[in-house]
């Protein structure tokens, strides 16, 4: 199967749903959903609320199981595996609800993302004086991290003081921890002070071009998918409604009329 590139690029398919369908008892969430987040590129997730975006970045990050359809990661099905194995194989996401320990630092909650096994966290923290004196190169890669994406000077503070942006900050920084290929973000300007949203989409543009992440945004603000996606998809009611570049699904009268219009 091949699916068209919103971005009219022809980079490689990363991460792609094949034909997936998900059904909560009489809801079908997803139906016959396929999409591809070709290889180094931003790719922008929107639609109107129960448009199943959230389902989907559940399905491809391996936290909800599909009814029927596949996912594959680089060209191999991984639609069987748990989250922490895919994020072995370097896919990862974030979620809109920020999930930092608060009553361990900033830095410990960056190390704590690259502890992926089952029992990894309960583990880790069982350990924490542990870290502290180990791991000294992975200390510094967490260091670097949070320099990265401006919290280094928060590294020692706990993460429960940090701000709704900060916290989504420490979210991408923990992600980025486990040296992924794709990156899901699931709604990252949400709860961060207007003022602050076009920052962190430059940190999030800058890290796709130096580093060559391959990301996936679920997004309500309008402004950042168009300031950052190569290529969008539009879901309404469980379906890919349409998909290409933001500038013409913005002028589908069928996504006008199932969402942007409402948002107008």
């Amino acid at each position: 199967m091949s699916l068209d590139r919103p971005d009219g690029s022809a980079a490689p398919l990363l991460l792609e749903a094949r034909d997936v369908r998900v059904r909560f008892g009489g809801f079908q969430a997803l139906d016959g959903v396929s999409l591809g987040l070709p290889r180094g590129r931003i790719t922008g997730l929107i639609g109107p609320n129960g448009a199943g975006k959230s389902t989907l970045l559940n399905v491809l990050g391996g936290s909800q199981r599909t009814d029927t359809g596949d996912v594959l990661f680089a060209g191999r099905s991984i639609a069987t595996l748990p989250a922490w194995r895919r994020s072995r194989r370097g896919l990862t996401r974030s979620f809109q609800i920020s999930r930092e320990l608060d009553s361990l630092t900033v830095l410990e909650n960056v190390l704590l993302a690259g502890r992926d096994q089952p029992d990894g966290i309960w583990d880790a923290l069982a350990r924490r004086a542990h870290i502290r004196r180990s791991e000294q190169s992975a200390i510094e890669r967490a260091r670097a991290l949070l320099l990265r994406v401006k919290l280094w000077q928060h590294a020692d503070a706990l993460a429960g003081s940090l701000s709704g942006g900060q916290k989504k900050l420490l979210e991408l920084a923990r992600a980025l921890f486990t040296e992924p290929q794709v990156v899901l973000l699931d709604e990252p300007a949400a709860g961060v002070n207007p003022s602050l949203v076009g920052e962190l989409a430059e940190d999030i543009r800058a890290i796709n071009q130096e580093m060559g992440i391959t990301f996936g945004i679920v997004e309500h603000n309008m402004d950042m998918i168009a300031a950052l996606c190569h290529g969008v998809y539009v879901l309404a009611a469980g379906r890919v409604l349409v998909h290409g570049s933001y500038e013409e699904v913005r002028a589908d009268r069928a996504v006008v009329e199932a969402y942007l219009g409402q948002a107008a």
